[in-house]
């Protein structure tokens, strides 16, 4: 079970490195104003959200092997392990939103400032140390 555990974390870093390049990318893209630049964005968003979704399922794929094996009978009744699977799902419908906001700029309708990006950008962040102090600490 440790190498399942072992490559849950390999994918979600990879996950949440996407997750936090992505962002980035759409500030860059709200200010683009070439045609060209625009294009180029569409594209660098489009095989990000492929390599990012890869490492979103394989780490949600991971976890839930772990918690069928062991982690749901062992930590049912904590707390913890409750507000993290929430934060987990917190992050899901956030992937679904890049997901949306990238098809919205391939699309030419996105109406968001670069600003907006920029306050989005930060939720990963959050919800990261949200769940590395839930599994670490165990708090509750």
């Amino acid at each position: 079970m440790l190498w399942v555990k072992a490559f849950h974390i390999v994918f979600m870093v990879t996950w949440f490195a996407g997750l936090f390049y992505l962002p980035r990318l759409f500030v860059y893209h709200a200010e683009a104003r070439d045609r060209i630049g625009r294009e180029r964005f569409v594209v660098m968003e489009r095989r990000l959200l492929g390599i990012m979704t890869v490492g979103g399922a394989l780490t949600v794929a991971l976890g839930l092997w772990m918690l069928g094996a062991y982690a749901w009978e062992a930590y049912r009744g904590q707390l913890w392990l409750h507000l993290k699977l929430a934060l987990a799902a917190l992050l899901i419908l956030y992937h679904l939103q890049c997901w949306r906001l990238a098809r919205a700029f391939a699309e030419g309708r996105d109406r968001h400032s670069p600003r907006y990006y920029r306050l989005f950008n930060e939720l990963p962040a959050l919800l990261l140390v949200g769940i590395v102090v839930l599994v670490v600490v165990r708090p509750f």
